[in-house]
């Protein structure tokens, strides 16, 4: 009978305590804040037919968060498949055919088709047969214009790729933020040739475009501690890397405002897939250049894929602040797991002000 009233004496705290525990998912810290939704590489997903269903979680999560909170776009780093032109998979990195790969990208994207527009970079896995031997690349297939709706109203521009062929290889794409006024999202191939520099650099001074804040989307730009890649070993040719980008198109365009890449990432701690450095362009105006790249975080190379993490970018109503937090919907969707679900440290959540 005691024990039986210390429990009852007890009962009204369990439960009060249980009431009070905040189940933290995803919201605007501004009811007037709008977001972008940033996927890294998702190379790692599509390679492993266990992995494939994360990568679906993640864009399924983004379409049933458009309206909750108020996505205008997602962006994705590029390397979307392991090997462009793979028949026989090794089994160690990937046991899926190229085919089955792409196909596993386009399934993925297909959850946002007709809901929302999204962009995507071209990575150096994306071309060639393994990595970019040549600009032989399968994106134009599964990702024609026409799939996606959303896209007519927001594609301002296209730049050919390598084969004389415009597709959204080398693409514009044009948003209006609240409170934000116009920005105008600019995607490239790999290593861009000069000739993509060159169209984008026309485009930012274009008249039309001279009051957006631009935000440029490119696969290999930045490492982990900031510095911009200069050159790699791959055959494709000619080429531009991260410091050829910058000071052929970023620094010489006073609207360009930020550059966000993937690429670059260790078989290491966190801290080794995400980058981040602020430079002056050349009206004087800070540019925020931003990596992001979690594909080894579930368990490296072969893990898998990058534990679901993504990043919300909040535009925040004062016009001029956007609130970078980077969550799970792998580890979100369960009360088991949702603890594990944000990371906090410096490098995974801030503040990017674009005066």
């Amino acid at each position: 009978m005691r024990t039986l009233s210390l429990f009852f004496i007890l009962c009204p705290f369990f439960v009060l305590g249980a009431q009070n525990v905040e189940k933290k998912q995803p919201c605007l810290s501004d009811s007037n804040s709008s977001s972008i939704i940033l996927l890294p590489d998702p190379q790692t997903y599509t390679k492993f037919d266990t992995n494939q269903p994360i990568f679906d979680l993640m864009t399924a999560w983004a379409a049933a968060n458009i309206d909750k909170l108020s996505v205008k776009a997602v962006l994705c780093t590029g390397d979307l498949v392991e090997q462009n032109e793979y028949l026989v998979p090794d089994n160690i990195n990937g046991n899926q055919t190229s085919t089955q790969q792409w196909e596993a990208a386009s399934h993925a994207f297909a959850k946002l088709d007709n809901k929302i527009p999204y962009v995507i970079c071209g990575g150096n896995h994306d071309y060639g047969y393994t990595r970019s031997e040549n600009r032989l690349c399968n994106l134009p297939k599964y990702f024609p214009v026409e799939r996606n709706s959303k896209w007519k109203d927001c594609l301002v521009g296209v730049c050919n790729n390598a084969f004389g062929i415009p597709t959204l290889e080398n693409a514009a794409f044009e948003f209006t933020m609240p409170h934000w006024g116009k920005i105008l999202i600019i995607t490239t191939e790999f290593a861009p040739r000069n000739e993509v520099l060159d169209w984008a650099k026309s485009l930012a001074s274009d008249n039309k475009y001279l009051n957006h804040k631009i935000f440029l989307l490119t696969h290999s730009y930045l490492t982990w501690d900031g510095n911009r890649i200069e050159n790699e070993p791959y055959k494709v040719s000619p080429a531009n890397y991260g410091e050829a980008i910058w000071r052929k198109l970023v620094y010489p365009s006073k609207n360009i405002r930020m550059v966000i890449c993937g690429h670059y990432c260790l078989d290491d701690d966190f801290r080794h897939n995400v980058g981040q450095r602020i430079d002056k362009n050349i009206e004087g105006k800070n540019v925020f250049q931003m990596m992001f790249n979690a594909q080894t975080a579930g368990g490296g190379w072969h893990g898998n894929g990058g534990d679901g993490w993504l990043r919300i970018m909040e535009f925040m109503p004062d016009g001029k602040t956007i609130k970078v937090r980077t969550y799970s919907p792998f580890f979100g969707i369960s009360p088991t797991t949702e603890q594990f679900a944000w990371r906090t440290d410096s490098w995974d959540e801030f503040d990017i002000v674009l005066e």
